[in-house]
């Protein structure tokens, strides 16, 4: 193939001044006809029409977009049990904190209610104390026995009190205050207040639960 100056410049988008100057060093092949420059191009140097290499996108089909949609979708569930999972987690966490909660303050109210019944009855026995009579290791002279059972009359007395007043071995104690309590529950001269067990002689006798 044989191509003009202005063809070859067009062709090969090259200046004139380029061309004439390889045309100087032959660096390209020409020809001189009726006084026009051709220059020699190889038919292989002619710029080929570019093929498209490259590769052939897929198609998207149905099958594709569900196949992807399905993937998606488990995906999605996967971590919806995983979510569920870590609140159920939560929750029981949250509720055994609450449940342990509850149990130390069940605690310290039980330990604070019992605080509260044991002074309740100190102070109660200490006020029953103060109006029984005083309690004598000795045996008590006639007139002050005498006078023991006229303000026993007259008041209601602790059980435990009343037999420390009376010259008893322990075990005659023990006697005594398991006869009063088996029949408690269904003897009403028998009052029970706050686990303790008294005595009312200004209503009741008591000669027979007391005998040893």
């Amino acid at each position: 193939m044989k191509l003009t100056l202005d063809e070859y410049s067009k062709k090969f988008k090259m200046s004139k001044e380029m061309i004439s100057s390889k045309l100087r060093s032959k660096k390209l092949n020409y020809i001189v006809e009726d006084d026009t420059v051709y220059i020699i191009v190889p038919d292989e140097a002619s710029p080929q029409p570019q093929q498209n290499t490259s590769p052939a996108k897929p198609r998207t089909t149905v099958a594709m977009v569900l196949s992807l949609y399905q993937k998606e979708n488990l995906q999605l569930k996967a971590k919806i049990v995983q979510l569920e999972e870590k609140i159920d987690k939560l929750i029981n966490d949250k509720e055994q904190m609450l449940r342990d909660e509850m149990s130390k303050i069940e605690k310290v109210y039980a330990t604070k209610d019992e605080q509260l019944k044991q002074v309740l009855e100190l102070l109660n026995t200490k006020l029953l104390a103060q109006n029984s009579n005083t309690v004598h290791d000795v045996e008590p002279l006639p007139q002050t026995q005498k006078a023991i059972e006229v303000e026993k009359e007259n008041q209601i007395v602790e059980l435990k009190t009343y037999l420390k007043t009376l010259d008893l071995e322990p075990y005659q104690r023990k006697i005594i205050k398991k006869r009063f309590l088996a029949v408690y529950d269904s003897d009403i001269r028998v009052i029970k207040q706050n686990g303790k067990l008294y005595l009312d002689f200004a209503k009741y006798d008591y000669s027979d639960l007391l005998e040893y």
